[in-house]
């Protein structure tokens, strides 16, 4: 490709809206336009990126049984109703009505339409295991779009899906992938790592995320350095500590003027804020409507949302007015699960082992000392809901947990029979039983890979692109002035060759100065830069510089295709070498 034809312009400066390297990179160099918040063309040199990278998806995917296959964006709503996801997802769902005034959606996944496609095509045992995988647009109203294509509404992802008789087969298929995604990342030059994950709106038995750690990430991951258990911060959990076991004192109500908050209250009393229970009220919007929840906790703990939003089944948790704790029989700034009335209950589960905490009277003013949970209130339901924070001990080896931030690059969940129950997708066994379809989902979101990428790999002066993924492998730069015949000639006869070769070239023959050719071939990132000029001619060859080295080699005109090829090949082993089969860890499984 020519320059001088290519459908893109770099940009000297960023616009002001990109916060962060890759989003004010790809847009400089041309790879990417916006056109509204979270929506984005992708120019030729971007679609390269995204076609090797798709590529590599594929050639994985059906290494490990995938067949290809492409699934609508417009579903109608009927599907997602079966499954009861109409009424669950909220937003960030884009619907409409066609003109016959059905109500339709626009894809955001593809679990209904792959599960309304077995239940049609699958019969038998026979049929499976089976693995069906799509490269397909998807839209996903976010509320707050951000950093370039990191969070974007409308996007590109490989969604795969598994189907099999039993959960030995998912587990395989499940562990396929957990490989395979490494490899996906490995080849396309992106260090990652999986944490365990909430399933969230998918639902299902388990899943992982894989993450790049990078500061500008929105996750917060929770990681041992020791044995390497992670986690994402919504699932992440810990080794709590052991409280001293004391004989249970009488309850006893005394006056606390003024300490609505843990702080102020393990002050006034002259106690550790471990030795109080920590009252949170919400609202959690559940399948049957809106119900009250009183969560309790140590005070020196933090509630983790999505743990107390999974052990309530709720859609959504919001924070609870005053007139609804009034309404319970609870006080704001003094409250607890003392005497409290039609509230759904949730205890962590070190409270039962806590003896003796201050919780609130329920009346402004007073707390109550030596709270005992069994004799004095009682809990719907006892569970983990404690956030985990960077210093507590690792639930495997005890060793403290570090916090870091990472990108989620792809996922991988097992649905089980949440979708194959509610759509009836089940196929008949060897004894002729009906039984369901058991399912797996797996998701790589390529424009936020490409995003993740360029912000590995890159330096003041612009992208660096790993040669598996690079839009082209080689930068000519064309240097006119003295000699220009016999210079253009040179560079044509390259440019020639180079293609003939199989070499994949980006020949800048604009009438620019050599100045910003330079600055242009940096910031675009191609991994090779040839630069053809009098100068290097008379040297006896053209200049050679990979764009993550600044040394310069002049190379034989005659030897250019040949050397090229060999820098070419020397990149690529560097990252096959690091493209290594990762095993599923047993403690996952």
């Amino acid at each position: 490709m020519r320059m001088s034809q290519l459908f893109s312009q770099t940009l000297r400066d960023a616009p002001g809206d990109t916060d962060i390297a890759s989003h004010k990179l790809l847009v400089r160099a041309g790879y990417i336009r916006p056109l509204a918040a979270g929506i984005f063309s992708y120019l030729p040199l971007a679609r390269r990126v995204m076609h090797k990278i798709e590529a590599v998806v594929r050639q994985e995917m059906d290494a490990i049984g995938g067949q290809e296959i492409t699934m609508p964006v417009i579903h109608p709503a009927d599907i997602w109703q079966e499954t009861g996801r109409w009424g669950q997802i909220g937003p960030e769902m884009g619907r409409f009505q066609d003109r016959a005034g059905r109500d339709m959606a626009l894809a955001m996944t593809h679990e209904e339409v792959v599960t309304d496609l077995a239940r049609k095509e699958i019969r038998s045992y026979r049929q499976m295991p089976l693995l069906v995988y799509q490269i397909q647009t998807k839209w996903r109203d976010e509320p707050r779009p951000r950093a370039g294509l990191i969070r974007v509404r409308e996007f590109t992802m490989k969604d795969s899906y598994s189907l099999d008789t039993g959960w030995d087969g998912l587990d395989k298929q499940y562990r396929a992938h957990y490989t395979a995604y490494f490899r996906i990342y490995s080849r396309c030059g992106l260090p990652t790592i999986a944490v365990k994950s909430d399933t969230g709106m998918m639902g299902g038995r388990m899943a992982h995320e894989f993450m790049y750690l990078t500061p500008i990430g929105e996750d917060t991951l929770l990681v041992c350095d020791n044995c390497g258990y992670a986690a994402n911060r919504e699932v992440a959990r810990f080794r709590k500590p052991a409280p001293e076991q004391d004989a249970p004192l009488p309850l006893e109500k005394v006056e606390t003027p003024g300490t609505t908050t843990i702080a102020s209250l393990a002050a006034f009393l002259n106690i550790p804020e471990a030795k109080t229970a920590k009252a949170y009220f919400v609202m959690a919007t559940r399948a049957e409507g809106e119900q009250f929840v009183l969560a309790i906790l140590r005070g020196d703990m933090e509630v983790n949302d999505m743990k107390l939003a999974n052990a309530v089944k709720a859609k959504t948790l919001r924070p609870a007015t005053e007139d609804e704790i009034r309404a319970v029989g609870a006080v704001p700034g003094y409250g607890s699960a003392v005497g409290v009335k039609n509230a759904l209950v949730v205890v962590d589960d070190l409270i039962p082992e806590s003896p003796n905490l201050v919780a609130g009277a329920n009346e402004a003013g007073y707390h109550l000392l030596n709270v005992n949970y069994g004799r004095d209130y009682k809990a719907d339901i006892v569970t983990d809901i404690t956030a985990a924070r960077e210093g507590d001990a690792c639930p495997d080896c005890g060793q403290p947990l570090s916090t870091v931030r990472g990108v989620e690059v792809g996922n991988i969940f097992k649905l089980g029979t949440r979708y194959s129950d509610s759509m009836r997708a089940t196929y008949l066994d060897a004894n002729g039983e009906e039984k369901p379809i058991i399912m797996g989902s797996y998701g790589i979101g390529i424009g936020r890979l490409m995003a993740c990428v360029a912000e590995a790999h890159n330096d003041d002066h612009g992208l660096i692109w790993p040669v598996s993924v690079a839009p082209y492998h080689v930068y000519i730069v064309l240097v006119r002035g003295d000699g220009e015949t016999e210079v253009e000639a040179t560079a044509e006869q390259l440019y020639a060759d180079m293609q003939a070769a199989g070499i994949e070239v980006l020949y800048d023959d604009r009438n620019e100065r050599p100045g910003v050719k330079f600055n242009d071939a940096d910031l675009i990132g191609i991994p090779l830069r040839l630069t053809v000029g009098k100068r290097a001619l008379d040297k006896g060859g053209v200049e050679l510089k990979r764009r993550d080295s600044k040394d310069i080699t002049i190379v034989p005109v005659e030897d250019v295709v040949h050397t090229v090829k060999a820098e070419l090949a020397a990149l690529q082993a560097a990252i096959d070498a690091d493209v290594v089969d990762v095993p599923y860890p047993e403690e996952s499984a």
